[in-house]
Formats: C-alpha cells, structure tokens, sequence
C-alpha cells in the first residue's frame, strides 16, 4: 500500500512513522508513507495556501489550486486514481468496518484541512471520502490522518505478528474484546479466572465469549442491536438484563 498525506506541517509524521508497528510495516516493505507540504505546490509568489472567503465571514479557507496540484502530483506518481480522504469534523464516523474497507485499497491520499477547512472545490471535485475521528473539532487533519493510518496499517496482511490479532480486536467481530489475563497467576491478591488456568479450550472459548458480550453489553449496549446473537447468545443476554434489573 502506499499512503500519501497532504498536510502544511509534515514533521509532526516522524515520530509517527518512524516508530513501532507503522516502521515495521514500512521496513517490511508492506507499506510506504510519505508527508507532503502542500505548500510546495503553490503557484502564488508570497507561497500562501489560504484566502478569505467569499461572502465574508471569520477564519480563512484553503484555497484549492495547491491542493489539486499535489494531488494530481501523487496520482502520477502512483500511477492509478488513489482513493482520496479527507479528514474533517463533518465526514462520515471511522470505524472499524471503514479501517477494513480501506486497507484493501492500494493507494490512499489524506488531505488534513487548517483554518476554516478547504474551498467547496475541493471537496466536490477531488474527495472520494470524508472522515471524522469524532465529534469535536482539532486544529487541523493531521492527529485524525495518523489515527486512521495506524488503524489501516496493522490490518494489511503480515504487518502483525499474528494474523489473528486483527481478527479478534474489539468491533472487528461486532463486540467488544474479553479480558485478557498473563503471568503471574496471582498478582497482589488478584487471581486469574480459574477457567484460563484450565486448558479446556471449549470451555475458554466460552468464556471469552460471554465475557466479550457482557462487557459489550455494559459498555456499548448500542452495538448489539445491530450484531445477529445466536440463540446461545441471546439467553446470555437476557441473563445479563436480568441481572441489572
């Protein structure tokens, strides 16, 4: 895969990049990044990026002129139409489900916003997606962009060390992940559940799962009423409402 991320402060990607999983990826030759200023692409002589807006109003907006130019410059040397991301607070939610949809792509380009956001252009005539980290504004794209790049990177196939890791996180199965348990035994007078120590590993995998779907029912009870409970499933749950009533 290769990332592009068009951004006016590409320093703030070193650390990100050059550091754990995402540098493994990269070493691995799985994945390539690369942070571009944006602002290299500008055609006006005082090298500015924004302008006030039509119409008035406060703030000032991206203009669009650089930011179709270093696009078209990476769709080049890409050599395919990349998949284009802009990270704004009125996008569609990331989730799990989006990582997934987007990791199967080869090439993607973050656009991360400042000031008042883009020209209208922008948007209309070059985004094939808007994301949003959440409900709250940052200062610019550049947090969300690195957020929604580690979320993709370790889902490409061979950047973990266990293919299953991916697999059984929490929200890629629909639920929330189990509790997870290692040495020693005892700590401090808190013992591990008996049934982990046990080496049955139907009866683990039973408990795993009604433990991921009691913390998913205490903690994000709105993610079960979209996930198909096997009938199993559905007497634990009733047994958990029952518990709380």
């Amino acid at each position: 895969m290769r990332i592009d991320i068009l951004t006016l402060f590409p320093e703030m990607f070193t650390g990100v990049f050059g550091s754990s999983i995402l540098k493994q990826a990269q070493e691995k030759g799985l994945v390539t990044y690369q942070a571009i200023d944006f602002r290299e692409f500008t055609t006006n002589k005082h090298r500015k990026v924004d302008d006030y807006p039509y119409g008035g109003g406060a703030g000032m907006v991206l203009t669009p002129q650089p930011i179709f130019d270093a696009v078209n410059h990476v769709t080049e040397q890409g050599g395919k139409k990349p998949r284009i991301v802009l990270l704004c607070p009125q996008g569609e939610r990331f989730t799990q489900a989006k990582a997934e949809e987007l990791s199967k792509e080869d090439h993607l380009v973050f656009l991360c916003g400042h000031y008042e956001g883009f020209d209208e252009r922008v948007r209309t005539s070059l985004v094939t997606d808007e994301i949003s980290i959440g409900d709250f504004v940052l200062t610019g794209g550049e947090l969300a962009a690195m957020v929604v790049t580690d979320s993709i990177t370790r889902l490409l196939p061979g950047v973990l060390g266990n293919e299953n890791s991916a697999v059984t996180d929490s929200y890629s199965t629909g639920l929330l992940e189990h509790p997870h348990y290692t040495r020693p035994a005892t700590f401090q007078g808190l013992a591990v559940p008996d049934v982990l120590l046990s080496g049955h590993h139907e009866n683990i995998e039973k408990w795993r799962r009604e433990e991921s779907l009691r913390r998913t029912f205490k903690r994000r009870p709105d993610l079960l009423k979209g996930y198909a409970l096997t009938k199993e499933e559905a007497a634990f749950i009733e047994q958990l409402k029952s518990e709380t009533e």
